[in-house]
């Protein structure tokens, strides 16, 4: 899958195609329940292919539910979904799983690598779990998603005997090996030391700017989100006016 850079979309002053698409968006849990909540109200969200987004706001307030959402992980109670312009609400799980496997990578706080595995059989493991076996060309994908974020000669290491800022750049490779057209990270720097932190924002912004994958980050870290091309506030479960951010 190849996506058009972002310089070259600027370049040809053509407008990137959205990649996710919220309408009116709306989160309940315990539906028809006394103690029923509805967590999201109303929630209208653009992402074109080619952007970095930040999304911030305080704890409780609702943004790992709307990363669930986009991500394929929940379901909205009302409103509507595209992913890639395709209406995701009206989709069984099965169809959902496909359409998340095959567009959308994850990056998580906590890492969730397999600690019996080395670091090149975690990259793997999307692949080979869609293809039901390891195959050279998929060892051969990794290897060159390992060299990308610097973890070449760690390569047969297991995951357990990576530091922080290792097991973080290989959830990263892992969740780009599918090669998504969508990557979301839920506070993904948010164990790491200042360093770790940056070395990994910095791989994402290398991934944006080279294959035009489109990013989601979640984070509390001010600084981090003034760094992405805009910041999306949301409060109590809406979503404020978007605030253009400085790179």
């Amino acid at each position: 899958m190849k996506h058009l850079p972002v310089h070259e979309a600027q370049a040809s002053g053509s407008k990137a195609p959205s990649i996710v698409q919220l309408s009116q968006v709306r989160k309940s849990f315990n539906v028809g329940q006394p103690t029923q909540v509805e967590v999201l109200h109303g929630i209208d969200l653009v992402l074109h292919a080619g952007e970095f987004v930040a999304i911030m706001g305080p704890s409780g307030s609702g943004k790992s539910t709307l990363l669930n959402i986009v991500g394929l992980l929940d379901r909205p109670t009302q409103g509507r979904l595209q992913i890639k312009g395709q209406e995701t609400t009206t989709l069984d799980d099965a169809a959902l799983t496909q359409l998340r496997g095959r567009s959308i990578g994850f990056v998580f706080q906590y890492h969730h690598l397999i600690g019996a595995f080395s670091a090149l059989e975690n990259v793997m493991l999307p692949m080979v779990g869609l293809q039901g076996y390891p195959t050279a060309a998929i060892a051969q994908r990794a290897l060159a998603l390992m060299d990308s974020v610097g973890l070449s000669k760690w390569r047969d290491t297991p995951a357990t005997r990576l530091s922080g800022g290792q097991q973080q750049r290989v959830a990263v490779a892992r969740a780009l090996i599918m090669q998504p057209a969508l990557l979301l990270a839920d506070e993904p720097t948010g164990n790491l030391d200042t360093q770790s932190a940056d070395a990994v924002f910095e791989l994402f912004r290398q991934v944006n700017r080279e294959h035009g994958t489109a990013v989601l980050l979640v984070t509390h870290n001010p600084a981090l989100a003034a760094r992405c091309e805009r910041t999306i506030q949301v409060i109590d479960g809406r979503v404020s006016a978007p605030v253009p951010s400085s790179r």
